[in-house]
């Protein structure tokens, strides 16, 4: 219950993908504690709402992995001596084992700066720009091998759509500017169009997921319904939250977002009927993508991670849709011949996408919390709960944050004072591109080609992926989503989780072909790579959270922000064969002790 709540109030922090961008738009001066503390806590509750009859349809009836969730839950199991005795060992061996390995890899990649987390060949073939990419993370190595093959491919399609083949293309017909290279020239490209067209998979594919998991939906929903109407389930394990109780959260917290907007929208010059059709509309598609969100943001978090989904892919489809909207708000109730209207309009879509960003963030995060919980026999609505609370104390915590963080750094285009350094300025990447594609919309000139292409690819992923489950009775498929995140993550992320899906699959086949007790062998290496994997993702993230505090401190008290920095000369390229060396010697020693397990 501990790690759910505090899990939940983490996660709303992916609030900063997009509200910066109301300073960088010259809307806001700083974050209101009232209006944001209720946008987070509104849509945080949402989105754990959201996920109640999501969870009979992605956990207990579906076989996506959960990275995140499934090594919180061996994690748990260790704990529980009596179990691991069951189990016929001590699994803490493992945990420790992948923790240190994986932390010490993070440390000396993010403290020590003398080891170097990814590295990429670049080429040119003829006009076009070529990559092969390569990220250094143990964490994502482990998550890849909780992720399977299936995941696996789809990224590696993914990233291959993107590096083989629309940067290339793009690279080869468009000039490239005397002054630029051709890494950053190529990297650009990347993130200016071709991102656009994962953002467009990611859209598609998110309908075509939500489509697909409507059946089991519906039945979490009619057990759900069953449960409160009387017949109760005699499994403690199967009971959710009761349609009352989700019904009464639903309606409190759209109240709670509409009096969100109504405030938001008093600070304007509008008012009278338009200002309250402003309100519902806002409200109304804030809970009606949200809920579409959760289902996309819970599918991806199952299929890759927590950490590997690309919520700010998401944010963009949703920001287009609430722009398109409020555009044809603005037009036919005559805002968008006037400039402060139209920035109005434009805050607006931010402050609406937020609320979408905060349910998605939940949703994300809160599966995996389930799927947690459904391994270790927790009771489900007990920790849908836990979440709430954890909700609510996030949303508290995030507007003091955010203007920590702005007071000391200042975001890139918004500075609180003059005399800053502009370049110790939070970039916050995700909020100015959510910003500019708003602005594109309601000046008219968004380049709408790579969404629509995006869409495209989608459309016909999808018809290969209904071939696929249809010709092998579902034992094969191709996950949308996850080629929509190939193309939309960097592939530096990418990698490690590609490599972790091809080792667990080939370590699973030499496993298999050992003839003698080959079932017993392949479960006991299973739950030795489950536990090892956990350790890696344990293991960095630990650091990370330290190295965070470390340098939090150095850069509040006028120091470095990167205070361990060994700083050696000409050390580029030695870092980055290191880098190398110890993901290889990391694969080794994982490959080793899992099939000295299935021995």
């Amino acid at each position: 219950m501990v790690q759910t709540q505090a899990s939940a109030a983490g996660t709303l922090s992916s609030i900063i993908f997009i509200l910066p961008g109301l300073l960088m738009a010259g809307y806001w001066a700083g974050f209101p504690f009232w209006q944001t503390t209720l946008l987070c806590m509104s849509g945080g509750i949402l989105g754990v709402i959201f996920t109640v009859p999501l969870r009979y349809a992605m956990v207990v009836k579906s076989d996506l992995p959960y990275p995140e969730g499934v090594a919180a839950a061996e994690i748990l199991k260790v704990g529980d001596h009596d179990a691991d005795k069951q189990e016929g060992g001590s699994g803490i061996k493992e945990l420790m084992s992948g923790g240190a390995l994986a932390g010490l890899m993070s440390f000396c990649a993010s403290g020590l700066r003398v080891v170097a987390d990814s590295a990429s060949f670049w080429f040119k073939g003829g006009a076009s720009v070529f990559q092969v990419p390569m990220g250094f993370s143990l964490a994502l190595l482990g998550a890849g091998y909780l992720v399977g093959l299936t995941g696996g491919i789809a990224i590696l399609l993914g990233i291959s759509i993107a590096w083989g083949v629309a940067v290339p293309y793009l690279s080869a017909h468009i000039p490239q500017p005397a002054d630029v290279e051709m890494i950053p020239f190529a990297m650009s490209l990347w993130k200016e169009k071709v991102r656009f067209i994962g953002a467009g998979t990611i859209g598609i594919a998110a309908i075509w997921t939500l489509l697909t998991l409507m059946k089991p939906m519906v039945e979490g929903m009619r057990l759900s319904f069953r449960n409160f109407g009387g017949a109760q389930m005699t499994e403690r394990t199967e009971q959710d939250l009761s349609p009352k109780a989700m019904i009464a959260w639903v309606l409190a917290m759209m109240l709670v977002l509409g009096v969100s907007f109504f405030h938001f929208i008093g600070d304007s010059h509008i008012s009278g009927g338009l200002a309250w059709l402003l309100v519902v509309v806002c409200t109304l598609l804030a809970s009606i993508i949200g809920f579409l969100v959760a289902a996309a943001c819970g599918y991806m978090a199952g299929l890759v991670g927590s950490s590997s989904s690309p919520i700010s892919g998401v944010g963009i489809v949703s920001i287009v849709i609430i722009s398109l909207v409020l555009l044809l708000v603005g037009e036919s109730g005559g805002l968008m011949a006037d400039e402060a209207n139209r920035k109005f309009l434009l805050a607006l879509t931010l402050f609406c996408g937020a609320s979408v960003i905060c349910v998605a963030s939940i949703s994300n995060d809160n599966l995996q919390d389930l799927k947690t919980g459904y391994l270790v026999k927790a009771t489900p609505w007990k920790q849908q709960v836990a979440l709430i609370v954890g909700c609510v104390v996030g949303a508290v915590v995030i507007s003091p944050v955010l203007e920590l963080l702005y007071e000391a750094y200042g975001f890139t285009g918004a500075m609180p004072r003059e005399g800053m350094d502009a370049a110790q300025a939070l970039a916050a990447p995700q909020a100015t591109l959510m910003t500019t594609i708003a602005q594109g919309i309601f000046s008219h000139n968004l380049q709408w080609d790579y969404i629509f292409t995006g869409v495209g690819i989608g459309v016909a992923l999808i018809a290969v992926d209904f071939t696929l489950r249809k010709s092998s009775g579902g034992k094969r498929a191709l996950p949308v989503l996850a080629v929509g995140m190939g193309i939309y993550l960097p592939p530096s992320v990418n990698m490690p989780i590609v490599i972790g899906a091809v080792l667990a699959a080939v370590l699973k086949s030499v496993i298999a072909r050992r003839q003698e007790n080959r079932e017993g062998r392949l479960k006991n290496a299973e739950r030795i790579g489950t536990l090892f994997s956990a350790g890696l993702i344990v293991g960095e993230s630990l650091i990370g959270v330290i190295m965070a505090f470390i340098i939090a401190f150095s850069v509040t008290n006028g120091g470095s922000d990167a205070p361990l920095a060994l700083n050696l000369e000409n050390w580029d390229t030695a870092a980055k064969w290191l880098g190398l060396a110890f993901f290889v010697f990391g694969m080794f020693v994982f490959a080793r002790r899992v099939l000295k397990a299935g021995r």
